[in-house]
């Protein structure tokens, strides 16, 4: 039995970008696409800086990351986070990048 599952992200606000275990991405969505050109196939090493690549070796281990950047005017929220597979293994990163305002409201519930 195939079951189509749809898209959910193609066509969202934020950037999606999915790798394996190995670094190499087998996912973007319509944003990331725009944003980075199609990346598919390829690995995201030569994309980050020596700093970074040990910071996605580690994720790659268990844990999350956040954290805000500022960039061409726009200030935008990065969130990492491993993605497991059927075995509950991890099986690579996925990253989020939305765009929210620089007077964002901050609530406590």
């Amino acid at each position: 039995i195939t079951i189509m599952i749809p898209d959910y992200f193609k066509h969202q606000e934020g950037s999606i970008t999915i790798c394996n275990k190995d670094g190499i991405i087998i996912y973007m969505n319509d944003k990331s696409i725009a944003t980075f050109g199609n990346k598919i196939g390829q690995s995201l090493f030569p994309c980050h800086s020596e700093k970074s690549i040990e910071k996605i070796h580690a994720l790659l281990q268990g844990g999350s990351n956040a954290y805000t950047i500022e960039k061409n005017g726009l200030k935008k929220i990065i969130y990492q986070t491993p993605w497991k597979d059927d075995n509950g293994e991890i099986g690579g990163l996925i990253e989020y990048s939305f765009v929210i305002p620089f007077d964002m409201p901050h609530h406590i519930r």
